[in-house]
């Protein structure tokens, strides 16, 4: 009868050790996962972002300047009349993203996929764009005639000219 207690507390002690390294080990190995976040209305002047999965997440007129977003998943996320002045956006996916009334000013959008993008009254004065994706991008006219003059390269994810994803002349 002992023994057969014996074994028992050990087999559960064995157990609850081996669920709890299999829950530590799950937490320490995943990547950070998305989770949509706010960030309205939030002061993030020169905020580190970079390589990131911020997926649905909500900037709304947050002030981001000089922040930095590189390589990061930024998909279906609103930066509605957001500050990313100097802000460093090279590489990311602004797939779906929104981009009303934001100010882009000398932004770094260096290979940036911003295919469906919702960008109608952002401003891209200074803003560099090259190999960005600018596919089906909803542009004021005269925006889109300032990227043209500075748009060059291909962007290295879809393949796509940025010129030809801008209809520049």
């Amino acid at each position: 009868m002992k023994f057969k207690l014996s074994n028992q507390i050990w087999a559960s002690l064995l157990s609850l050790l081996l669920w709890g390294i299999v829950g530590i080990t799950a937490t320490v190995s995943s990547p950070p996962t998305a989770l949509a976040l706010e960030y309205n209305k939030e002061i993030l002047i020169e905020a580190d972002f970079s390589d990131r999965d911020l997926t649905d997440s909500s900037f709304t007129k947050a002030n981001l300047r000089q922040s930095n977003f590189s390589h990061s998943n930024l998909r279906g996320v609103s930066f509605f009349a957001a500050n990313l002045e100097s802000a460093n956006l090279e590489g990311v996916d602004l797939t779906n993203a929104t981009l009303d009334s934001a100010r882009l000013i000398k932004a770094n959008l260096t290979n940036a996929v911003l295919e469906g993008a919702f960008a109608a009254n952002a401003k891209f004065d200074g803003a560099i764009i090259d190999g960005a994706d600018f596919t089906d991008v909803l542009l004021r006219p005269d925006e889109q005639k300032k990227l043209c003059k500075v748009a060059k390269g291909t962007n290295p994810t879809t393949g796509r000219d940025t010129r030809d994803t801008l209809f520049c002349p």
